[in-house]
């Protein structure tokens, strides 16, 4: 009976935990139509399309004209929210791109990686307000990583950025702000200052542990 009863609470355990960690925003864009912008994607600025290439899609930002282009996606949330992304981007010469992910909204925290600098930055209002050294390394995915929690003395940010399969256990960078943000959707930003497209995929919101 005890047994029994033991399984029985684990299994509850397990599916609370499995409910409790259902994106609240997914996209890999694979059943969306090439040369589309998916419903649930609000474009700031730039001409974003699904692209599909060696048999798999991704909304594809091009590499011209030079500026700063962004989409929002997923529920407007002031915190307790964590956003990651994939995103593809080259070097040409000695141009480089950046790209980010940010959350609440389009005056919100971006974690964004910048190789011309060599780092991976939040910024804030266009501002750096953090900045770390990253060894990004071109013609590879990325991904992004960026969390806004409650914290005992305000807001904390946390920003991890990998490349290949394993994502690092420890948080590339953090900071605490003493006041909590807006409530706004999550985003991605690319800056094609090398003049070659750039690509992000597999977009996903979820309410942070």
């Amino acid at each position: 009976m005890k047994q029994a009863l033991r399984l029985s609470i684990g299994l509850v355990c397990v599916a609370v935990s499995a409910f409790a960690s259902e994106p609240l925003y997914q996209q890999n864009f694979e059943s969306a139509e090439a040369g589309s912008v998916p419903d649930g994607l609000l474009v700031i600025d730039g001409n974003f399309t699904v692209k599909a290439e060696d048999g798999k899609k991704a909304l594809e930002l091009p590499g011209s004209p030079l500026d700063t282009f962004g989409t929002l996606f997923g529920p407007s949330r002031p915190d307790n929210t964590e956003v990651t992304a994939r995103i593809f981007a080259t070097k040409k010469g000695r141009k480089f791109p950046a790209f980010a992910v940010s959350l609440n909204g389009v005056g919100g925290y971006r974690l964004k990686v910048a190789p011309a600098k060599g780092a991976v930055e939040i910024v804030k209002a266009d501002a750096t307000q953090k900045s770390v050294p990253f060894d990004w390394k071109s013609g590879e995915w990325t991904s992004l990583k960026l969390r806004g929690v409650k914290a005992a003395d305000g807001f904390k940010i946390e920003g991890k950025v990998w490349q290949g399969d394993t994502e690092p256990k420890d948080w590339t960078l953090t900071m605490d702000v003493a006041t909590p943000p807006p409530p706004g959707k999550a985003g991605v930003w690319g800056m094609p200052f090398s003049g070659t497209p750039i690509r992000f995929d597999d977009l996903v919101v979820r309410e942070a542990e």
